[in-house]
Parts: C-alpha cells; structure tokens; sequence
C-alpha cells in the first residue's frame, strides 16, 4: 500500500523564527505524482525552481531572439516585400520570444525536487522524463551554485553527487534561499544518511 500522506518537516531540521522553505508540504499529495514516495517516508522538503527560471533560464536564447529580430527589422525594407519587411520581422520576432518562453514556463512547471528521509529525488522533463533518485546514505557530495544573476535575486542551485561520480549527477536549479535550502539537504544526510 502506497501511504503519502504527508507530513511536516522534523522540528529539529527546521531552525526556530526560520520562514518555511519550498511548498506547502500539506498539497504534497496534489502535487507529487502518486508513485513517486515510497510508504513510510517522511517529506522533509518539497520544492519547484523560483518564478523567475522561466526568465533567468532562458535569459541567452530571449537576449539572441531580440538582437536577431533587430537586425532584420534594421535591414528590411520597410515599403518593399522582397523576402520580409519591417512589421514580419517584429511579427516573427515577438513570436519567437513566446515560443521561448512558454517552452521554459512547460520546464518550469515539469520540475520538481523532493528530500525525505530516505532520499533526494529529482524530477525533470517536457517530452522526456527524467527522474533521479539517491538514498541519502549514497550521496558523498553536495555542492551549492550561484552565478551572477541568480545571486541578484537569492537563487543558487544545489547538486548531488553520489559515490563514484567524478561529477554532479543532479541538479535543483534556481532554488529560492540556497544556502537554506542546502542547509537542509546536509542536516537531513547527517541525521538519515549516515
């Protein structure tokens, strides 16, 4: 029998005053997909990539859409239709910019990352699945990330490698409040993993 009935995090990994971290883990079971937790096992941590990865992932690819949309604008003629004029170039510009962004909200909306007290999970994917499972007791390394622009907004990415990897095998991208979030993760392996 598949028991999810989820249940608040351990008062010993949460810090007294601390804000809660991730989401509400009372619409865990909305949320999480019904096989995904084993009977038995606590969610200790649920969480999504913040809001602003739909933007900040895909930042490159929009900035490339608007350079290239203005050097054709720049270069159409604007009376003459021989290949694309002027309101094409923006009509096919602002389409291109949707597309993109709505391709990264689907990302956005497909990831999510799961601690228990057995295992750090993964999961990613639009038309491929990608599910990553580790049991706490496996994982040698955890590292925390930041480039520029997530540390702009208090965002970082945490990732996991287990033993034997040379490098991570895992990623919870543009987590919201990092260093608490990996605070987290490294209590829940030193009290469960090890």
């Amino acid at each position: 029998m598949n028991d999810k009935s989820p249940i608040p995090p351990q008062p010993h990994l949460t810090e007294p005053g601390e804000p809660a971290l991730g989401l509400n883990l009372d619409r865990a079971e909305d949320i999480l997909p019904a096989d995904l937790i084993q009977g038995g096992e606590t969610i200790i941590l649920l969480l999504k990539p913040s809001p602003l990865y739909i933007v900040l992932g895909c930042l490159g690819h929009l900035l490339f859409i608007v350079g290239l949309t203005a050097v054709v604008y720049l270069a159409a003629d604007p009376y003459l239709s021989l290949l694309i004029n002027q309101s094409q170039a923006l009509l096919l510009g602002v389409l291109a910019l949707l597309a993109r962004l709505t391709w990264q909200m689907l990302d956005w909306y497909f990831q999510l990352y799961v601690l228990t007290d057995q295992r750090v999970i993964t999961r990613t994917g639009i038309l491929r699945r990608f599910v990553f499972e580790a049991p706490l007791r496996k994982l040698q390394h955890t590292y925390m990330l930041q480039l520029l622009r997530e540390r702009i907004f208090n965002l970082g990415t945490i990732a996991f490698a287990t033993a034997g990897t040379a490098a991570p095998e895992s990623y919870w991208l543009m987590a919201h409040r990092p260093a608490a979030v990996h605070r987290r993760v490294v209590q829940a392996i030193n009290r469960y993993g090890r």
